[in-house]
C-alpha cells in the first residue's frame, strides 16, 4: 500500500502548482513547483502539507487579504479531500490578526476538505470568540459548516491538541451539541457522537445527564445517543447500559468458548465460537462484545474492545455466536509476538476467556 504522504506526490504538486499560476498571473508556478518538491521526500504526510502552507506564503501577496482572496480563486480548481487542508492551514499559519476574514475563509474551505485542524489554532488564541462563530455555525446550511461546529470543538479531537479549557467546562460546547442532535446527516452527527464521546473520557457524569436529557425517541438524536455512549458500554458503566434498557447484571451463562488455533502467525485470522443462554426469568437486552489483550512491545498488553451483536434473550433461551479475527499491522496497531488473550463481555462484564500466542 502507498504511504498516505504520497497523496502530496510530484503529480499533485503540478497540478497544485497550474492551479495557483491560473487564479493569480503573478504567482510563478515553476518556481513554487521546485521550492515545494525540495527535500520533500524526508517529510511526512503531516509535514508534507505543512511545508506546503509555509512555501505558498512565500510565493503570496505579503498582504493576508490578498493572499486568500487568491486562495478563494484557486480552490475550485484544487482536489477535495485530506490535501485541500492545506488552504485552512493557511489561514491558522497566517489569519490570526485577521479574525472576520479568517472565520469566513475557514467556512468556505472546510466544505473542501475540512478546517477542524485550523479553527482550533483560533480556539487556542480566542476561546470565546471563535466559541461564538461556531454556535453559528451549527445552524448553516451546509452540512460541511455544521459537522466544522462540532468536530472543531471535539476536546480530544485524534491527530491534534486537547481543548483543555473545554475539558474543564464542557457546558462550553452543550449548545452546538444540542442544536445538532438531531441532524439529518449522518457525517454531522458521527461529529456529534464523537465528542460526546469525548466528554464521557473526562466527564462522565456530565455527558449521561446531558443525553438522558434528550428525545431518545427520535432515531437520529437515539443514533446519536448509542454511538455516544460506546465507550462507557463496552466498560460496563451501568448508567450508559440502563439508558437502552441493558441491565448491568445480565443473567447468563457462557458455555463452549472455542477457538480454532493457539498459535497464530501475523496475517492469519482467529476462529472463535461460543454459546449463551439465558438464566433469567424475564426477557434481557444484551450487548455482546469481545475483547483482545494484545502484547505490546515492553511485555504488558493493549485491551481492545470491539462489537459483536445487540440481542434479547427470552427464559431459557440459547443463542450461537463465531466470529473471525484477523491479525495484521495496521496503521493505528502493531502487532507485537507473545501471548494474547481473548475475553467475551456482555453487557461491559467478562465471562470467560481463553489464551493464543502470536508470531511475528
Amino acid at each position: 500500500m502507498e504511504p498516505l504522504k504520497e497523496m502530496f506526490n510530484h503529480e499533485f504538486y503540478r497540478h497544485f502548482s497550474y492551479a495557483f499560476g491560473e487564479a493569480d498571473e503573478n504567482f510563478n508556478a515553476d518556481a513554487f513547483y521546485t521550492d515545494v518538491t525540495r527535500g520533500m521526500e524526508g517529510l511526512s504526510l503531516n509535514g508534507r502539507l505543512r511545508n506546503t502552507s509555509l512555501i505558498l506564503r512565500k510565493h503570496l501577496p505579503g498582504d493576508y487579504k490578498k493572499a486568500v482572496d487568491i486562495l478563494y480563486t484557486a480552490a475550485p480548481s484544487l482536489r477535495s479531500g485530506y490535501t485541500a487542508l492545506v488552504l485552512p492551514d493557511f489561514v491558522a499559519l497566517y489569519g490570526k490578526g485577521h479574525f472576520d476574514l479568517s472565520m469566513e475563509a475557514l467556512r468556505y474551505f472546510t466544505t473542501l476538505g475540512s478546517a477542524e485542524f485550523a479553527i482550533r489554532e483560533f480556539l487556542k488564541t480566542d476561546l470565546a470568540k471563535t466559541l461564538d462563530v461556531m454556535h453559528k455555525w451549527a445552524d448553516d446550511k451546509n452540512p460541511h459548516v455544521r459537522r466544522l461546529a462540532s468536530e472543531g470543538s471535539r476536546p480530544r479531537l485524534p491527530w491534534s491538541f486537547k481543548l483543555e479549557e473545554i475539558i474543564k467546562r464542557p457546558s462550553l460546547t452543550q449548545g452546538i451539541l444540542e442544536k445538532l442532535n438531531a441532524d439529518e446527516e449522518l457525517y454531522v452527527r458521527k461529529s456529534v457522537a464523537n465528542h460526546l464521546n469525548d466528554h464521557s473520557k473526562d466527564n462522565t457524569a456530565y455527558m449521561l445527564q446531558l443525553v438522558k436529557s434528550w428525545d431518545k425517541q427520535h432515531k437520529h438524536t437515539a443514533w446519536i445517543i448509542k454511538h455516544a455512549v460506546r465507550t462507557l458500554i463496552k466498560k460496563g458503566n451501568e448508567e450508559a447500559l440502563m439508558i437502552f434498557g441493558f441491565g448491568n447484571d445480565a443473567r447468563v451463562q457462557l458455555s463452549d468458548l472455542a477457538i480454532d488455533k493457539t498459535d497464530l502467525h501475523l496475517g492469519d485470522s482467529l476462529q472463535f465460537s461460543f454459546g449463551l443462554v439465558s438464566e433469567g426469568a424475564d426477557p434481557q437486552k444484551l450487548v455482546i462484545d469481545y475483547a483482545v489483550h494484545y502484547a505490546k512491545a515492553s511485555g504488558s498488553n493493549s485491551r481492545k474492545v470491539f462489537k459483536l451483536k445487540e440481542v434479547t434473550l427470552l427464559p431459557g433461551e440459547q443463542i450461537a455466536v463465531s466470529k473471525k479475527q484477523l491479525f495484521q499491522d495496521l496503521t493505528t496497531r502493531k502487532h507485537y509476538s507473545g501471548k494474547h488473550v481473548l475475553e467475551i463481555l456482555v453487557n461491559g462484564k467478562v465471562l470467560g476467556s481463553t489464551g493464543f500466542n502470536l508470531s511475528v
